[in-house]
């Protein structure tokens, strides 16, 4: 039988590594990181972020949206 091929996601949180305590909303370089190609927020386990900053991320990314920095799912 053929073995299911395993796709190899960051384990370790960016945001941790850069030592970030705050991610800010005008960052979209950043924040599009943790969004998909339809602006969905992607899940912790294909970002590799923690718990405390997926939190975060997905916080500014609404706030984000809200204020018109970044777009809403589809055109």
């Amino acid at each position: 039988m053929m073995q299911k091929q395993q796709r190899k996601y960051p384990t370790e949180c960016i945001l941790c590594t850069e030592k970030l305590s705050e991610i800010p909303m005008q960052d979209t370089q950043l924040l599009r990181k943790f969004m998909s190609g339809q602006n969905k927020i992607l899940p912790r386990r294909k970002t590799g972020a923690c718990a405390k900053h997926q939190r975060s991320v997905a916080r500014e990314i609404k706030r984000g949206r809200d204020m018109g920095v970044l777009r809403f799912r589809g055109q």
